[in-house]
């Protein structure tokens, strides 16, 4: 496997986009856990709904034992093309290489997260 597409799924602009969109307002609402390790707690806890991985991330191994944990535990994930754009939609002024978006049903993301999820999965085909 070249190092060209080791990130995968990429999402396009318009649904980076959109997923970053998501991120930010679910930062708000607390449901956004940043960083490799606190998405992969989420993950095993069986809390997150969807993986962010950052693509530009170096070396990108760093976070490659998130899609496998993910599929796993059938947890939709993917790849943004920019750590500084993922750690920006988290509130933060550094780079993230990876995020979580939890669970709540609460929450007023609620729908919009099963339509990213939706798409997401539509990637990984």
């Amino acid at each position: 496997m070249s190092s060209e597409n080791a990130a995968w799924p990429m999402a396009d602009e318009a649904l980076s986009q959109e997923i970053l969109d998501i991120l930010q307002q679910g930062t708000h609402s607390r449901q956004v856990k940043k960083g490799a390790n606190e998405a992969t707690k989420a993950v095993n806890r069986g809390v997150s709904e969807i993986v962010i991985m950052a693509g530009d991330t170096t070396p990108l191994a760093i976070v490659m034992h998130l899609p496998l944990l993910c599929e796993d535990k059938n947890v939709p994930y993917v790849f943004v093309p920019s750590k500084i754009a993922l750690g920006r939609a988290c509130g933060v002024s550094r780079p993230i290489i990876a995020a979580s978006i939890n669970s709540n049903d609460a929450s007023d993301l609620a729908a919009q997260i099963r339509q990213l999820k939706i798409k997401v999965e539509r990637l990984a085909i």
